[in-house]
């Protein structure tokens, strides 16, 4: 697979490993389960970030319209849904089993492309699609992990990613660059956890987090913060700089280093099934790379 623009793309990949194995940390081993707080740090960290590189110069960001503003509420929404469901299934389920539930989101811009907006849709893509779904749906089934919890709140996950890539591709004005959506979505993700933080009882149950005072928990969530936002930041650089196809497949071989390192550092028990399950998972996103690149 010949890949372009690979210090930018090998750079996306190494914060992606990074990101997804300190929040991995954060939330499984040291048990931080309180997501109101965690993501409403990460995103309070990133949105203060993009706003100093906004006034010092190093970004772009105009917000001008307070309509389309308004406009992009919706997908904020989904995108808090994304990042709570996301971190509620993190820190049930190993990274591999949790990149294949993801990747099953897939399924939905798919479905919503080919019978609502009756697009053409090619038999490559289509059958790269039921590979997605057919991992997905057996996974569960085959897990000697099975957790309920987080298989449930890695559903709610991967059908707000569906319904925020239908709402972005919908929603396309051209005033809103991808970081002015990104900025909109911190300002909106940090006062809308912060307000639920009382409510979900995690402001104060976090008081009786063992690790409150330790700091190895406090460098994990400036790691996290800072982790975050650098890999936004490449991903927005990416996609401007290279096409929908060598993004996706930036993107397929990020997941594929996660999963596959995973493992030597986290806990994970894997039967044959389960395993042939995230095999199917990946032939099956690999073949969606491919259509993706060659446009069928």
């Amino acid at each position: 697979m010949y890949l372009k623009r690979p210090a930018g793309g090998l750079a996306f990949c190494l914060f992606y490993l990074a990101s997804c194995f300190t929040n991995k940390y954060v939330l499984s081993v040291l048990k931080f389960t309180y997501p109101t707080l965690f993501q409403g740090w990460q995103t309070l960290v990133g949105g203060l970030l993009l706003h100093v590189s906004w006034k010092l110069g190093w970004v772009e960001i105009n917000l001008c319209s307070r309509s389309e503003i308004l406009s992009w509420l919706p997908a904020s929404v989904l995108f808090v849904g994304i990042i709570y469901a996301g971190s509620r299934a993190l820190s049930k389920l190993p990274i591999p089993v949790f990149l294949t539930m993801h990747n099953a989101a897939e399924v939905i811009t798919c479905g919503f492309q080919k019978f609502v907006q009756k697009e053409q849709t090619s038999h490559l893509k289509v059958c790269s699609v039921l590979f997605l779904l057919v991992a997905a749906v057996c996974l569960p089934l085959c897990d000697t992990q099975f957790d309920p919890s987080g298989y449930f709140w890695a559903l709610i996950h991967l059908i707000c990613v569906g319904a925020y890539k239908i709402f972005h591709k919908l929603w396309k004005p051209s005033s809103l660059s991808d970081l002015d959506q990104q900025y909109i979505n911190y300002v909106f993700s940090v006062v809308l956890l912060a307000s639920a933080s009382h409510p979900a009882g995690d402001l104060f149950s976090a008081l009786d987090f063992p690790f409150l005072y330790f700091y190895r928990f406090h460098s994990s969530c400036c790691a996290s913060g800072l982790l975050g936002f650098f890999l936004m930041l490449h991903t927005v650089k990416l996609k401007s700089s290279t096409t929908s196809g060598q993004y996706t497949a930036w993107s397929f071989l990020a997941k594929v280093i996660t999963a596959s390192l995973s493992p030597f550092f986290f806990v994970m028990t894997a039967n044959v099934l389960t395993i042939s399950c995230l095999v199917i998972s990946g032939v099956g996103e690999a073949l969606l790379v491919y259509t993706e690149r060659t446009g069928t």
